[in-house]
């Protein structure tokens, strides 16, 4: 396809599908995942790149930011801009089966974008049902939220910094369960290892308005225990960290979370 074509409506679903696994410094040319994709999409990486810089400027958090992105946003930009963002249960799935498609062979395949690396093509791990029984585009749009949640927090445990994609949950703040409208809002994530998203998912620990880590009276009750003070104690107080372009979690739903599970700032 040559790089002066118009652009589809599946096309820009797939684009906007890797516009929020970017954080607004990555959309560059000479970006790996950019490179990989419109290889894919047989344009070239400055088309796709421009068009991530043009939907840019149809983001109100980046305009709240002071940041204006490219003015070339056509019509059918801020039209599928419109439905992705109004409709994101369904949309979200499609955009992940439309954007995996291009690089796998099967259901049994998923993909990973990893800002200065590249896409790549994963085995779909299950994550908490099985495959059998998890609904296919529930399992999209969970896929989704992890590259979504973990690229926002530069594949690092938010609080203790490590730096291992493996060893990293996208740990929603509200349970997915019970709150279908933001399943997936990267506001509604954090980056955690797999310890730390455990004691967070149970209540065992928490974050306050300031982003600081708070324990809970369970966990201080068994604080002289060597293991417990190593993991959390020594936590306790420290802030999670964003890179500078990153978005921070709702406090809003931190202070749902504390409310659940009887936690004080």
């Amino acid at each position: 396809m040559a790089a002066g074509n118009r652009w589809t409506r599946d096309q820009l679903l797939i684009v906007l599908n890797l516009y929020h696994k970017l954080r607004f410094g990555q959309f560059d040319s000479r970006q790996p995942v950019i490179i990989d994709l419109a290889k894919r999409m047989e344009r070239t990486s400055g088309s796709v790149a421009m068009k991530l810089n043009n939907l840019a400027s149809l983001d109100p958090a980046l305009k709240l930011r002071g940041i204006e992105g490219l003015k070339g946003a056509s019509q059918l930009d801020r039209t599928m801009w419109h439905e992705f963002h109004e409709n994101p249960a369904e949309l979200i799935p499609l955009s992940q089966e439309r954007f995996d498609a291009l690089f796998t062979e099967s259901e049994n395949e998923s993909t990973e974008v990893i800002p200065g690396t590249g896409i790549r093509k994963v085995p779909r791990a299950p994550s908490g049902e099985t495959e059998v029984t998890r609904p296919t585009k529930q399992r999209r749009g969970q896929d989704y939220f992890r590259e979504i949640v973990l690229n926002n927090y530069a594949n690092r445990c938010a609080l203790t910094g490590l730096p291992i994609r493996e060893l990293l949950i996208a740990s929603h703040i509200l349970p997915w369960r019970s709150h279908e409208a933001e399943r997936l809002n990267v506001r509604n994530g954090i980056a955690l290892n797999r310890l730390h998203d455990a004691a967070f998912d149970q209540g065992l620990i928490s974050f306050d308005d300031e982003l600081r880590m708070i324990l809970s009276p369970k966990l201080r009750g068994v604080l002289p225990q060597q293991s417990v003070s190593h993991y959390f104690e020594s936590c306790e107080g420290k802030a999670l960290e964003l890179p500078v372009d990153g978005i921070p979690p709702d406090a809003l739903f931190l202070s749902k979370h504390r409310l659940r599970y009887k936690l004080v700032n």
